[in-house]
């Protein structure tokens, strides 16, 4: 794969809040996404009963997703689509993560 097409492929960014989250169950389904290859990013926020998830749609569905999270209760907030080149901009800047945050 090219580095353009690698720059400009889609992921897909869900906001989440959850029903039935603490700290401890957060910080495990957060561990055993982020090892899957299909996961960009994740924050998992058990205090807040909040988080995201920004994955490639393409290879790891949305249903597919929301069944590993189902434990929690999540519900999708928010949706956006972003390019990897944009994910890699906005993590350039503490001022970006903590806005999309």
């Amino acid at each position: 794969m090219t580095t353009e097409r690698v720059f400009n492929k889609k992921l897909t960014r869900l906001d989440l809040k959850f029903g039935d989250i603490n700290w401890e169950k957060a910080t495990i389904k957060q561990y055993e996404l982020e090892k899957d290859e299909r996961v960009w990013r994740i924050f998992l926020n058990g205090y807040a009963r909040n988080g995201f998830v920004i994955f490639d749609e393409e290879l790891f569905p949305r249903e597919e997703l929301l069944k590993a999270l189902e434990e929690l209760k999540p519900e999708v907030v928010g949706e956006k689509t972003l390019t990897v080149q944009e994910l890699i901009e906005e993590s350039m800047s503490w001022n970006n993560v903590f806005s999309h945050s």
